[in-house]
């Protein structure tokens, strides 16, 4: 599954290693690009994808007896001449193509130039789930999935079945993009041990590589600067996800408010052997007592709220000071 969340293993890479053919057999570093530049790059390549494609969406206006609610991308030419755009989405009934700016620093892939860079993420809703309520950035998720360049080459797919993970645990721009998907109603068993749902979610999330893998490879068909399409058919999620078991839901552990919850970790000067953001981490502050003695919950172990003995402004969870 490439869909895995790298910040971590972007922390210990500050640049990309080349080897140089020559005489010496000298080692070349090879310097990360302005993520400022790629950014508009990347949205140049993603816009240009959106205008020159269409996806099946007279299947999903008035869907035949035997469609399967899968979307297909194909380039507007020849007979599709007159098609609508993805780019053009919104104006089809009951299509949307929505977009959400994102700020990315350089140091989220162990980058020092202290560059920032805002980010355009872009996602289309073929067909909005039936369930109301959408899943956060720190939920656990139940979906099918489809990996793709923009040149269409395929390099991940999930099994027919539903696969589950956390938003957390994905490449950003993924778990971002899930937050706009509606889930179906579900899981129905079939009798033969697997199961299905209805009324789920259908589109696809375009993804600028800022928000993927930015310089870093993924297995041998993603190369640096790679922005990205998901195909996504969002099945249901798991409402207050609490990831670490803390008694904090996940996407309350994002203390910066950027929509990043890895980029969040208390203790990181402490944390010599590995790192565990809040959201993955069940003493926040590192000070031997758990984040769950440390707030506020009710009698059936339920978040309540923070708790701040020494009224200095920081939880009791993230005050190791006490």
């Amino acid at each position: 599954m490439k869909l895995k969340n790298i910040f971590g293993v972007a922390l210990a890479i500050g640049c990309i290693w080349s080897c140089k053919n020559d005489d010496d057999d000298e080692i070349e570093v090879v310097p990360p690009r302005s993520i400022i530049e790629v950014s508009a790059e990347d949205d140049e390549e993603i816009v240009s994808f959106l205008k020159t494609h269409f996806f099946n969406y007279e299947d999903f206006q008035n869907p035949p007896a035997d469609f399967d609610y899968k979307v297909v991308f194909d380039t507007i030419a020849g007979d599709n001449s007159d098609k609508v755009s993805i780019y053009d989405s919104n104006e089809l009934e009951g299509i949307e193509l929505g977009s959400e700016v994102i700020s990315v620093k350089s140091s989220d892939f162990g980058i020092s130039d202290e560059e920032e860079a805002d980010h355009t993420l872009y996602y289309l809703i073929a067909r909005q789930g039936a369930k109301e309520g959408k899943p956060t950035i720190g939920d656990n998720v139940y979906l099918r999935y489809e990996g793709l360049l923009l040149d269409g080459t395929l390099f991940d797919a999930s099994a027919n079945q539903p696969v589950q993970f956390n938003l957390s645990t994905v490449v950003r721009g993924f778990g971002n993009g899930m937050e706009y998907f509606q889930t179906g109603m579900g899981p129905i068993e079939n009798g033969d041990g697997t199961v299905s749902y209805e009324g789920y979610g259908v589109g696809a999330i375009f993804i600028p590589s800022g928000l993927a893998y930015f310089n870093n490879t993924s297995g041998s068909v993603i190369s640096s600067y790679s922005p990205l399409i998901f195909k996504v058919d969002a099945f249901a999620y798991e409402k207050d996800t609490d990831y670490d078991g803390d008694g904090i839901p996940s996407y309350l552990e994002d203390v910066d408010g950027d929509g990043n919850l890895n980029n969040d970790n208390t203790d990181v000067e402490t944390e010599f052997t590995s790192y565990l953001a809040n959201y993955n981490d069940p003493d926040d502050d590192g000070d031997g007592i758990p984040t769950i003695e440390e707030i506020e919950l009710d009698d059936d172990g339920n978040f309540v709220g923070f708790i701040d003995t020494d009224g200095d402004g920081v939880p009791d969870h993230l005050d190791n000071d006490l």
